[in-house]
């Protein structure tokens, strides 16, 4: 089974952590950083990549914590 990345997104006037194939979230905060710190720690045990939204929905930046190829594609 392949893993599914984390997501940080906005879910009302809190932030959700959640997986990319999820429903549910995994945990709600308050802050958006709450949320990364919580989010990039799953990433890092899970070995996936943390994906951080702005308030308006739009990835803003992605964080790899893979293994990615090495040498780089491109």
């Amino acid at each position: 089974m392949a893993k599914s990345n984390v997501h940080i997104v906005p879910r009302g006037d809190q932030w959700a952590v959640k997986r990319a194939n999820g429903q549910r979230a995994t945990r709600l905060v308050d802050t958006q950083q709450d949320a990364i710190d919580v989010g990039r720690n799953i990433a890092r045990h899970q070995q996936v990549e943390l994906i951080i939204h702005n308030q308006d929905g739009q990835i803003n930046r992605r964080d790899s914590y893979g293994h990615d190829p090495y040498p780089p594609r491109g």
